[in-house]
């Protein structure tokens, strides 16, 4: 390891080790919490180890063209930016990340707001955000010598773990919550060869047995308490920053489930602005279901300062977690920013999916809590009209094509959870119907369906 560029400094109580020495559930072992990758060169303005700003952001532009395959990657494209590896022959990649940045015009009239994105990060070769996380940490795995990897996982982060697995000729482990995953994602998990066991407790029961399964065996835990994984899901920051000529946006909404990536992106966007490649940072926001939300909870009773875990329950599989790893992490990055958490109930969630797919954008539920909040915090005066915002979309939308097929029947909510929202649902439902196989029957069809 690249020990001489990086350290893991503790996000609690500070201590500094060497990336060889953490335990195998990367905890602190003098306080329990988790580590982040540090540069100490990088405070160091005469340091030979820092990197200089206007040659990164030529380089960088320059690999868009490059015929290297490590240079197709969006996550080693900035490897001056995750020196943690010894050699960058052993990075295992699938030429994830670069992933589009598409306007959202409809949206943006509606909310009445100047410049709306979203930063598609189910555009990866697995269908999610966990890809550029995983070529890091699992790279990582690789160079340390281990055999074999595993994961907890509510569906991305199987997929996108036994994907990487796979490539690097490693096998891979799989522990799942029985009934609690979508179909489109446990199928991914078993096509790449994971050995995948359904276990019945919730997403937490499952990373907590596995916590105690990696002090037992050689296995490299790859969940988002390795804060290798956070090192490639910086880098969707440095692409943003880069698709808006190094400005930055005035907001990021990111949905919060096991609170990782909101993490991630903070500390992208923050070693941009300490390394003078930007000026500043957005105000990044975290957005939960109602029946998942407990660092919503948190910031109501103590803005932050501890958190009670819950059970979570939600439709919104990949955000389904009562107890998330890197709480403190993305508390600290919403405050830093100036950003808000709150949360969205699920009849808001399917409304902001549904009309996101109008825009011809296509994505998982987890992924429209951020256009959900969004209308919330424009309602409340946290958005200006001339502001400009991302919102994060973290998988592909064939990730849980159960979850939209139930919307267009009419299917997927209660009554209850529907009430109020009757008109704004009508209007988005778009089910198949039953017509005769003639012309006249189809005309007839588009006539009603244009009225």
């Amino acid at each position: 390891m690249n020990d001489n560029l990086h350290q893991l400094r503790c996000f609690g109580c500070g201590a500094r080790i060497s990336g060889s020495e953490a335990q195998p559930d990367f905890r602190c072992a003098q306080c329990g919490d988790l580590f982040e990758v540090d540069y100490p060169g990088w405070s160091q303005r005469q340091s030979h180890d820092r990197p200089n700003p206007g040659a990164l952001k030529w380089l960088w532009r320059e690999r868009r063209c490059s015929s290297e395959a490590l240079d197709h990657s969006g996550v080693w494209r900035f490897r001056e930016l995750l020196p943690i590896l010894d050699n960058f022959g052993n990075a295992v990649t699938l030429r994830e990340g670069n992933t589009p940045l598409y306007s959202l015009p409809r949206a943006a009239k509606a909310l009445g707001i100047d410049q709306l994105f979203a930063k598609h990060q189910g555009m990866n070769p697995t269908g999610s955000f966990k890809d550029t996380g995983m070529t890091a940490a699992l790279s990582v795995a690789k160079e340390r010598g281990f055999e074999w990897v595993a994961c907890a996982s509510t569906g991305n982060t199987s997929a996108a773990m036994a994907a990487y697995a796979a490539r690097a000729g490693l096998r891979s482990l799989v522990l799942i919550p029985e009934g609690k995953i979508a179909w489109g994602k446990l199928s991914q998990a078993m096509d790449y060869g994971a050995v995948t066991c359904q276990l019945k407790t919730d997403f937490d029961g499952c990373l907590r047995l596995l916590t105690q399964i990696v002090r037992e065996a050689p296995i490299c835990l790859l969940n988002s308490v390795n804060p290798y994984r956070l090192e490639g899901q910086k880098t969707p920051a440095f692409e943003i920053a880069e698709a808006f000529d190094w400005t930055v946006p005035d907001h990021l909404i990111v949905p919060g489930g096991n609170l990782g990536n909101s993490s991630a992106l903070g500390k992208g966007f923050r070693e941009l602005r300490e390394l003078g490649l930007v000026a500043r940072m957005p105000r990044i926001s975290v957005i939960q279901a109602e029946g998942a939300n407990p660092l919503v909870r948190s910031f109501a009773a103590n803005h932050g300062a501890s958190m009670e875990p819950m059970e979570a329950h939600t439709r919104a599989t990949a955000i389904r977690i009562g107890n998330p790893a890197s709480w403190r992490k993305a508390a600290r990055v919403v405050q830093d920013t100036g950003g808000w958490c709150l949360d969205v109930s699920e009849a808001e969630i399917a409304i902001a999916k549904a009309e996101l797919g109008t825009e011809g954008l296509g994505c998982e539920p987890a992924s429209a809590v951020t256009l959900a909040g969004l209308k919330k915090l424009r309602a409340q005066g946290h958005v200006a009209t001339g502001e400009t915002v991302v919102l994060v979309l973290t998988g592909h939308t064939l990730k849980d094509a159960d979850y939209t097929i139930d919307f267009h029947r009419g299917t997927l909510l209660r009554d209850e959870e529907a009430a109020g929202f009757e008109p704004q649902i009508d209007r988005l439902r778009r089910n198949a119907i039953t017509v005769e196989a003639t012309p006249a029957a189809v005309l007839a069809a588009v006539k009603g369906s244009a009225g």
